[in-house]
Formats: C-alpha cells, sequence, structure tokens
C-alpha cells in the first residue's frame, strides 16, 4: 500500500524498486559505504514533495534526500527500510532578474546548468568545483559547498538570498525571499544550510547572481618554499585591487602523479617544484589592466626571493591545461595507491604548520609515508591526504587509516581547525563530531533535530550523532 501511494502521486515509473536500476543511485561516490533502499522516488514539484513526506510519516518510512549523487561524505546513503527521495527532475530555472541580480532555480539544476544560463545573460555565478557537471544546487546547498572561489566570493551560504523548503510535517516553509537585508527573526534559511537533509528537504533557490568577468588572467608559480605561499597570496591581497579570485595550493608530487596517470596533463614550468600555486585575477571592468596587475605581483614575488619560476596563461587552451593539472590531483592519487583523504581547515597562517606537522607525525606512524596536501590555500581549505609508501604492500597501509585520522584531527583541535571544511559530515564523519564537539553545541543541535523533525524520518542518523 505504501508504494502504490508514492506511485499515485508522482505515477509509477518515477518509482524505482528494481535493483539494477537503482544501481548507479545507491553508489556511494568513494565506496565506503553500503547503501541500499525500499524504493527511489522522483518527484517533478514542491506539492509531489510535500506529499510523499507526508505518506511516509504516516508510514513511519524515513526519507533520505539525494541530488547528483557526488557527496563524498556517505550524506545521501540510505538502508533497506528507507526510500531516497532524489530531486533531479525538479530541474527548472524559474527567473533571472538582472536588476536584483538574482537566479531563482529548483534544487534539482545541474550546477553547470546555473553556471551556462547566468553567462548566457550576462551574469555570473561563481561556485565552481570538480563535480559541477553532475552535482545538483540543492546537494551544493545541504553541505555548504565551497570550491575554488571562497576567496572572494565565500561559500554557497553567502550567494543565496532565499530558499523553499519541505519540512519533515509536510508542511512547506516560502523563504523565497530576493532581500540582501532581512532581520525579521531567525536565519531560518542559513539553518536549513549546511544541515545535509537532516531538517527539511531544499526545493527552491534565490541565488545571488555578480557581474560577468570581462577579464580572467591565470597564472602558475612555482614557490621558494611552502611559506612563501602566504606572502604571495598577502601581497596578492593587497595589489590585485581585489580582483584575486582563487589561489590554490599544488604539490610537487601530485603534478608528477597527474603527468604520470592522466592523458593530457602538461606541466608548463621547467620543471616540477616542490609547490606551486595557481593563482587568478579576474574583472568585470575592460578598463582595468589586469594583466599589469598580475605581471606586477609576480614581478615583486621574482625579486623577493618568493617565487622561481612562473607562467602567465597566454589562451584559454593553456588555462585549461594549468586547470586540468588541480583538477586530476585526486584522481591521480587515487590511481597511485591507497589514500587517506581529508577535508580540512585552519586559519590561512597556518596552512604550512598544518602540513609540516602533518608530515613529521605521519612519518612515526608509517615511515614513507606521502603527505599530498592540495587545494583552497587561500581561505585555509586543504584536501590533507595520505598516500601508502613506495614500497609498502597496500593492505598493510590500510590497516592504518584509523591512526592517520585521528593523526590529522587531532593536529586540527589542537589548531582550532574544522575537520570537514567543505565536503559535510554524512556518515563519515559522526565518530569525529563526537569527538571533538563539544556537548554543549551537539545538545544544541540535537535540540533543533527533535524540534524540526521530532519523528526524525529527515536523513536519519546523518551530522548528529545521537
Amino acid at each position: 500500500m505504501f508504494i502504490e501511494s508514492l506511485k499515485s502521486i508522482v505515477g509509477s515509473k518515477f518509482v524505482i524498486e528494481d535493483q539494477t536500476q537503482l544501481s548507479s543511485f545507491i553508489e556511494e561516490a568513494r565506496g565506503d559505504f553500503k547503501s541500499e533502499t525500499r524504493a527511489l522516488i522522483f518527484p517533478k514539484s514542491t506539492e509531489e514533495t510535500a506529499a510523499i513526506v507526508l505518506e511516509c510519516k504516516k508510514a513511519g518510512i524515513s526519507i533520505v534526500p539525494q541530488g547528483g549523487n557526488t557527496g563524498l561524505c556517505g550524506g545521501a546513503v540510505s538502508k533497506q527500510d528507507q526510500i531516497i527521495l532524489n530531486l533531479s527532475r525538479m530541474n527548472q530555472i524559474l527567473a533571472i532578474d538582472n536588476i536584483n541580480d538574482t537566479l531563482t532555480v529548483e534544487a534539482g539544476c545541474i550546477l553547470n546548468t546555473i553556471q551556462d544560463f547566468a553567462k548566457e545573460h550576462d551574469r555570473y555565478f561563481p561556485l565552481s568545483l570538480g563535480a559541477e557537471g553532475s552535482c545538483q544546487i540543492g546537494g551544493n546547498l545541504s553541505t555548504n559547498a565551497g570550491g575554488i572561489n571562497v576567496l572572494r566570493y565565500g561559500n554557497v551560504r553567502d550567494q543565496v538570498l532565499g530558499l523553499e523548503a519541505v519540512l519533515a510535517n509536510g508542511e512547506v516553509w516560502n523563504g523565497m525571499t530576493e532581500l540582501r537585508k532581512n532581520n525579521t527573526g531567525y536565519d531560518l534559511k542559513n539553518l536549513l544550510i549546511g544541515s545535509e537533509g537532516t531538517l527539511g528537504i531544499i526545493t527552491k533557490i534565490v541565488l545571488r547572481l555578480f557581474p560577468l568577468p570581462r577579464q580572467i588572467e591565470t597564472a602558475f608559480v612555482a614557490l621558494s618554499n611552502l611559506e612563501s605561499s602566504l606572502e604571495l597570496l598577502a601581497n596578492a591581497r593587497s595589489n590585485s585591487g581585489g580582483a584575486l579570485s582563487s589561489f590554490e595550493l599544488i604539490p610537487g608530487l601530485g603534478i608528477e602523479l597527474a603527468e604520470r596517470y592522466i592523458a593530457g596533463i602538461n606541466n608548463p614550468l621547467e620543471s616540477v617544484p616542490n609547490w606551486s600555486v595557481i593563482m587568478v585575477y579576474s574583472s568585470s571592468s575592460e578598463e582595468h589592466n589586469l594583466q599589469a596587475s598580475l605581471e606586477a605581483t609576480l614581478s615583486n614575488a621574482f625579486e623577493s626571493g618568493i617565487l622561481t619560476d612562473g607562467v602567465i596563461s597566454q589562451n584559454q587552451l593553456q588555462t585549461k591545461q594549468i586547470w586540468a593539472i588541480r583538477e586530476g590531483l585526486r584522481e591521480a592519487q587515487t590511481m597511485e595507491g591507497v589514500a587517506f583523504t581529508h577535508d580540512v581547515s585552519v586559519k590561512v597562517s597556518q596552512v604550512p604548520d598544518l602540513i609540516k606537522r602533518a608530515a613529521n607525525d605521519g612519518e612515526r606512524i608509517v615511515p614513507g609515508v606521502r603527505v599530498y596536501p592540495f587545494g583552497h590555500v587561500g581561505d585555509g581549505n586543504i584536501h590533507l591526504s595520505f598516500l601508502q609508501p613506495n614500497k609498502m604492500d597496500k593492505n598493510v597501509f590500510q590497516t592504518k587509516k584509523m591512526e592517520f585520522s585521528k593523526l590529522i584531527f587531532d593536529i586540527i583541535n589542537e589548531f582550532k581547525g574544522s575537520f570537514s571544511a567543505e565536503h559535510g559530515i554524512g556518515l563519515l564523519r559522526l565518530n569525529e563530531m563526537s569527538l571533538y564537539k563539544s556537548p554543549t553545541e551537539i545538545g544544541m543541535m540535537l535540540r533543533i533535530k527533535d524540534a524540526l523533525d521530532p519523528e526524525g524520518i529527515l536523513n536519519p542518523g546523518k551530522v548528529i550523532p545521537r
């Protein structure tokens, strides 16, 4: 009866029970968790979503909201007695307003589609990350996604003005405001953003748009040492006139592995430096001589010994080749062997110390372990992995996973950083929530969860440990 009720809401062909058809929807990105489901449901509207929630509430069946299934922490993993509610049919762009600089979309819109639509209308939506061709904007909000432009534009919550969500009791909260200023009560929008579908199912969003960059200059530069990244970052912030939008750290090992395993990767520098940075200046003004500004920043950095080599991209092809190195780092580490990955953040000034501590302390656990840090040094978010030593059996190294995770998270706790910078909690980091969050903080979260979802039907077992 329950499944038949769902079929009556969305239509039979949008309720999938066959396991062979379910496989691509229940496979977790990293393979860390086994996912099953009673059924997979595809609503087309907010009204259908609300009706599904009501049916699940009546039947005592819990719901796992799902976007593009690109998450890295098991936030969309389900159990056999749960249903998955996939939002991919809710993929309409509803309105654009070039005066207010807003774009109104449904939660199932692919991020890349939103970027392209904004560009077609002479506007810019700055959220950009590796999975942008398949991730959905609702999923981006669920984890408060970051990406490569946080340095200038902030996380996705900074790019959202309003949203609509279906609550656990089937009510629809309409918070679709386009206001920049609104101090009327608690900020419910930001309570839902980052909650990973545990407090409500986001169905529509009002996004902020920005002026479309008319000039983009990209440089790939070799640092004299790791600490030089901070000096270069400070100089670029001070001298770019606000044009610095991306500042990505690349380890020498990353370049080597990307060249080894990924076709078409080409290091534009004369040799492989220990540390390098991709930096991007962008401006919506055609009057600003952006290339001259970037050249001046790099020239000063060379003179002061911060840099040892570097290139400024001369065309779109070279820019793509430079970014291909950054985008290939995760795939390359996977192809190299066992890697223990962590998404952490500290104060920007602590990034070099974090990396050095991780390398030194990791060496004591497994001699020869290779530390593999890369990513958004400009905002303090580093994707830090430990790779198995060249001559160590992968199965033996695999037994050390928990030791390395404890090592890095203890350091992060000491540095007053975050053990999940942009990927969320899901199932993967529940233990760390118990270990590193105070009882007061966990208690506050539990009271919010119990108030908005007293029966625990929205993505249970995620985010908050019980």
